[in-house]
């Protein structure tokens, strides 16, 4: 299977289904194939997020006395940390329960922490959700934020490089110091690295040098630095980079972009109790926009998502001959 021939499908797909819409169309999209329910695509949801409790609440509802959310150390500056406490202090209004948000060391911890049950909630990159659920069935997105700059829930991975080190193509990162952010990064590793393979790249043995830098500003640094020659990393960071003069153009170019990719969702469990879910949805569909992309992107708020959504990215795993149960 070739690279090409899958996100330009995903691209179409969320084309034709009308997934990239604006946050007062958000509920449509319960309408086009991203989840069975319908609504109504002229209004939000109601502000009263807390629906009725159930008659009868099972022990999980009894016992669960606060939300507590695992987020992949993609981004960890201080914008990115002011912005999680606000979220958390949102959704500890909307909900009535205490919120709690760990940035784990790593984006393996992450992926630890909800696939084993040891929070209720995560925001993860695509492709550390595809790991937790194929180790956890149990597990489903339940929304994804809507990016302001495109206005749809989806983003891209480029690579960049620095001119004076000569490379201007793909083929010239042979032999050249490469930088990725994880190996369970979408943006940062798995969509690059799948495009580097279909051009016969082998990232063991082509570069004189191959880092992980464990975030997406860090990959970003170590470019800037000169501790590498080109970086794999998402557009939004990177185009932030260049306009706070980090990453300037007259140095640093775009070699490659990716095409379409799903956004990063908020994943729960599917053992929740169902009325929190209800509150959950509703509280993060109704947020404020800058609350959503946690990420470094601008946002115009969350929308739905499903798990089919991130088909693409298992395709890039099997591509990768990444193991499921790494």
């Amino acid at each position: 299977m070739h690279y090409s021939s899958i996100f330009p499908t995903l691209k179409d797909r969320f084309s034709q289904t009308k997934m990239f819409i604006l946050l007062g169309l958000t509920v449509t999209f319960l309408n086009t194939g991203c989840t069975s329910n319908s609504q109504d695509n002229s209004n939000k949801l109601p502000g009263n997020v807390l629906s009725s409790p159930n008659k009868q609440l099972n022990k999980s509802e009894e016992k669960l006395s606060s939300i507590n959310i695992a987020m992949s150390p993609s981004q960890n500056s201080e914008e990115q940390r002011q912005k999680r406490q606000l979220l958390a202090d949102y959704l500890q209004e909307q909900l009535g329960l205490p919120v709690n948000i760990e940035i784990p060391q790593d984006y393996e911890t992450a992926i630890d922490l909800i696939a084993g049950g040891k929070v209720q909630m995560a925001y993860l990159g695509p492709f550390s959700y595809v790991k937790a659920r194929q180790r956890n069935f149990q597990l489903e997105p339940l929304v994804a934020y809507i990016d302001k700059r495109t206005g749809r829930p989806w983003y891209t991975s480029v690579i960049v490089a620095n001119t004076e080190s000569g490379i201007k193509t793909i083929e010239d990162l042979k032999g050249k110091r490469v930088g990725f952010v994880n190996q369970s990064s979408t943006s940062g590793y798995l969509v690059p690295a799948a495009h580097l393979k279909s051009h016969k790249i082998d990232l063991e043995q082509d570069f004189t040098e191959l880092q992980y830098t464990g975030s997406h500003n860090k990959n970003a640094v170590a470019l800037e630095s000169g501790q590498v020659d080109a970086i794999g990393i998402n557009k939004p960071t990177y185009l932030k980079a260049q306009q706070s003069g980090q990453l300037p153009l007259e140095k640093y170019q775009v070699i490659w972009e990716s095409d379409p990719i799903p956004n990063a969702p908020i994943v729960i469990s599917k053992e929740l109790p169902t009325h929190l879910k209800s509150n959950l949805q509703k509280a993060l569909i109704n947020a404020p926009q800058n609350l959503a992309a946690l990420s470094g992107a601008k946002s115009d708020g969350y929308t739905l998502v499903r798990d089919e959504d991130y088909e693409p990215i298992r395709k890039l795993q099997t591509i990768l001959e990444i193991d499921t149960a790494e």
